[in-house]
């Protein structure tokens, strides 16, 4: 039986744009843009994790929109764009730790200090990766959604308070810049590796949500009826 989840390419149309994009931003931030006054060649990284860091704020602010959307509404495609993107959130959130980590040794003198922007930030992604966990033990779709929904609205309470915790907290990590306090040769590459992992990202959520959606679809189907002559006699 054809599937009513509709298949479509402009998703990888994302991927193709969104790798360019990293791709001359990457080769900007290492090779055009000069060494950092104070950091030197260290700060580099920061072209990969800054848009790392907001890219995961916009996705997981995204599962708390369809959270909200999933309760309010009876479209199971809600649930889908959840579980979609709060994957994605989880391993942009991974990858922003461990980037983090690399520019902590040298600048700091550690791996990891528990300061508010780090704690909230490791706070945000066990209460995502939580909700998803939630998924696997629960076997009822409507269950599923409804649980799971509630989980995500109270785990994206925690997304304004990463990005504030700068500004609220005494904090190692430093404030966060504008376009207007980055010379043009250092903000060039982290504009485009910025667009370009948003594409990215974008294509991976649609990518990831019509999984979900075909398995949420198997789910609900109804059994298949038994040929005759597969019966058993009455």
């Amino acid at each position: 039986m054809a599937s009513s989840v509709p298949r479509t390419r402009w998703p990888y149309a994302l991927l193709g744009c969104g790798a360019a994009l990293l791709a001359a931003g990457t080769y900007g931030g290492l090779f055009s843009a000069p060494p950092e006054r104070y950091m030197g060649d260290v700060y580099r990284i920061l072209y990969i994790h800054v848009p790392t860091a907001w890219n995961a704020m916009l996705v997981f602010t995204f599962a708390g929109v369809c959270a909200l959307a999933s309760l309010l509404s009876d479209d199971a495609r809600w649930d889908a764009r959840l579980e979609a993107s709060m994957e994605v959130g989880v391993v942009l959130s991974v990858l922003l730790c461990a980037q983090g980590s690399l520019w902590a040794k040298p600048t700091w003198g550690v791996w990891w200090d528990w300061d508010p922007r780090l704690t909230t930030t490791a706070i945000m992604v066990m209460a995502f990766a939580g909700v998803l966990a939630l998924r696997q033990f629960v076997d009822d779709p409507v269950r599923r959604a409804t649980w799971s929904a509630v989980a995500a609205v109270v785990a994206s309470a925690d997304v304004p308070i990463v990005y504030f915790s700068v500004r609220w907290w005494n904090s190692l990590h430093q404030q966060p810049s504008s376009p207007g306090s980055v010379s043009v040769i250092f903000h060039r590459p982290l504009l485009l590796n910025s667009v370009g992992m948003l594409l990215f990202t974008l294509a991976l959520i649609a990518l990831r949500t019509r999984v979900a959606a075909l398995r949420l679809e198997a789910e609900l189907a109804p059994p298949p009826a038994l040929s005759p002559a597969l019966r058993q006699p009455s």
